[in-house]
């Protein structure tokens, strides 16, 4: 079994020894390094080069957006989920625009935390739509993310498949084409829609009212 290696960043040492915790609930996850500030993150990932970077959003002198702007340009691999307790639907799409891949809230279950990460880090792993509403409820106003092109007949029915739950396999199947063709449609969706994952694809999906395909969703675990 593959073992993330983990970076977490927040000035308070009660949030440090929280996200601990949580991620000591996953065996695919192993914390290698507790820092306090930006500067220290950025120096941990160069010498370290985490898979996995949490971080949160307000920190004195650098915060957690500048933080993840920086670590991005210089090591674009690294995942880097921001973590906050503000619900404000601006810092959701300035972490993205900073080249994060997700978003999380301080006050979400343990369990919820574990699924998310995982399906941040295995993108074959897709977000359960379950879960994709769950953390999207936690964020009140819509989406300004619009579509910057029209998708064609066949984009919106991968896009469907993506919402509910399909691997890129799966889609092949249920389109008749193969998993290569599947991945391109993909690239060329995410491109029109200026998103950056499967993740905010899904989201994407969701808060525009274009999934609507009935397929069997994995159970969460908790």
């Amino acid at each position: 079994m593959k073992r993330f290696r983990v970076l977490i960043v927040d000035d308070h040492a009660h949030a440090r020894e929280a996200m601990s915790e949580i991620l000591s609930m996953d065996d695919s996850f192993e914390v290698i390094g507790v820092v306090a500030s930006g500067a220290e993150a950025i120096a941990f990932t160069e010498q370290w080069m985490p898979d996995l970077i949490l971080i949160d959003i307000q920190m004195p002198e650098m915060d957690g957006l500048e933080t993840t702007r920086r670590i991005k340009q210089g090591y674009p691999y690294v995942k880097i989920v921001i973590v906050t307790v503000s619900d404000e639907i601006s810092y959701l799409f300035e972490a993205l625009k900073q080249g994060a891949q997700g978003y999380l809230l301080k006050n979400l279950a343990p369990s919820t935390w574990i699924q998310y990460l995982q399906s941040i880090m295995h993108e074959e792993v897709p977000l359960s739509r379950e879960l994709a509403v769950q953390i999207l409820k936690e964020f009140a106003v819509p989406s300004v993310i619009e579509e910057r092109e029209a998708l064609t007949a066949r984009e919106k029915e991968i896009l469907d498949c993506v919402s509910s739950g399909s691997t890129n396999r799966e889609i092949g199947v249920i389109l008749g084409i193969s998993e290569h063709t599947v991945k391109n449609h993909l690239k060329n969706i995410l491109q029109k829609l200026q998103l950056q994952n499967r993740t905010q694809l899904t989201r994407y999906a969701l808060e525009q009212g274009l999934a609507s395909r009935s397929l069997q969703f994995p159970k969460d675990k908790s």
